[in-house]
């Protein structure tokens, strides 16, 4: 990912891990759009704390954070014993795997740093074993989402009006994202078109983060209300739905999303807009058999109830704009049906919903 600092361009990935002082490094996005800051986590305890408090969110790169963090605390142990060694991880694993539930990325990034480091026959090389494996499994997210954009350009035509819920961009993964992938190749090859942004109450995600990524990019867009897609829609001014996923079943093609986007499929589906969802390979789930198991992370109400923000100048403040007294339910996701779903982009190409068990030899 490339950002104006100061007028010059820099490259950064959204998390990193700096071997020698046995940090995780990440962009703090809940800093963003205002202030751009890079943030050095110490242990697998604020690794763990960055990702439930969104310093760090987005499916690819609480994964990778989560992966970092798992070979971070392996790190830290002080010890020769394999057996104590073992029961650390598991502590650190539980830590991390616990800090936001929905997504299944983060889980399957950590079984394969536990699964690398299995062959190690002693402690320090199993420390470095995890280390190892949590760089493969960030660079292999980066080539899995470099692909996605290949398979994914044909789906914008010169002209298009895309719509987008939330951040699935750079900042959701390591680095080019899932959905914005289609959007970034599409523009380095001379193709012009136009994004919808909504703005994805409550943390805002799209109007904060994904209209962010866009402008660095001099990718024209606009945010909108969230409430305002399905008026666009009628009007004829949206083209192609695009959006990310925490978690997909493979047995039956429903989708996690921000909560919303099930909201958008409807819509979608009612006016005859090509409503797809893309994914890199750890976002598919091949144990669930329903999404009626996947466990829908609840947020603090406050995130409802108020809002944050920074004024022209001074420290980001939060204002309530809720009635005093009144309470909020606030579910992070929400669950698409694949009856609504046009096609599933992975970096193995498109498949229908339905497709995707029958062809999981591909997938996995």
């Amino acid at each position: 990912m490339h950002v104006r600092i100061r007028h010059r361009v820099k490259p950064f990935r959204t998390v990193a891990y700096d071997r020698r002082r046995n940090a995780v490094v990440l962009i703090d996005q809940r800093l963003l759009p205002h202030e751009f800051r890079a943030i050095a986590l110490r242990d697998y305890r604020e690794t763990a704390r960055a990702i439930r408090d969104m310093a760090v969110r987005g499916a690819g790169a609480i994964a990778a954070a989560a992966a970092y963090g798992l070979a971070q605390g392996a790190a830290a142990f002080d010890g020769a014993r394999p057996s104590s060694f073992e029961r650390h991880v598991e502590r650190v694993y539980r830590a991390l795997a616990s800090a936001r539930p929905t997504a299944v990325d983060p889980l399957h990034a950590m079984d394969r740093v536990r699964q690398a480091m299995g062959s190690g026959p002693d402690v320090p090389s199993r420390k470095a074993l995890a280390c190892a494996a949590a760089e493969r499994f960030a660079s292999d997210q980066v080539a899995e989402c470099e692909a996605i954009g290949r398979h994914g350009i044909r789906l914008v035509r010169e002209g298009a009006r895309i719509l987008t819920h939330c951040n699935a961009g750079a900042l959701a993964f390591v680095d080019i994202g899932s959905a914005t992938a289609p959007m970034y190749a599409a523009w380095g090859a001379g193709l012009r078109f136009h994004v919808y942004c909504d703005e994805t109450r409550p943390r805002c995600q799209g109007a904060a983060l994904t209209a962010w990524e866009l402008f660095q990019h001099g990718i024209p867009h606009t945010v909108i209300v969230d409430n305002a897609a399905g008026h666009l829609m009628r009007q004829g001014e949206i083209d192609l739905v695009l959006v990310g996923s925490d978690r997909v079943l493979g047995r039956t093609g429903e989708v996690a999303n921000k909560i919303g986007t099930y909201t958008k499929a409807v819509l979608a589906r009612h006016h005859g807009i090509p409503f797809y969802v893309a994914i890199p390979l750890s976002t598919l789930d091949w144990s669930t058999r329903s999404g009626k198991d996947i466990p829908i992370e609840e947020r603090s109400a406050d995130e409802v109830l108020g809002a944050w923000g920074r004024p022209r100048s001074g420290p980001a403040t939060y204002v309530r704009i809720a009635n005093p007294g009144s309470s909020a339910r606030n579910p992070g996701f929400d669950v698409t049906p694949p009856d609504l779903i046009t096609g599933i982009l992975t970096p193995r190409g498109v498949f229908r919903p339905r497709d995707l068990w029958p062809n999981r030899h591909k997938l996995a």
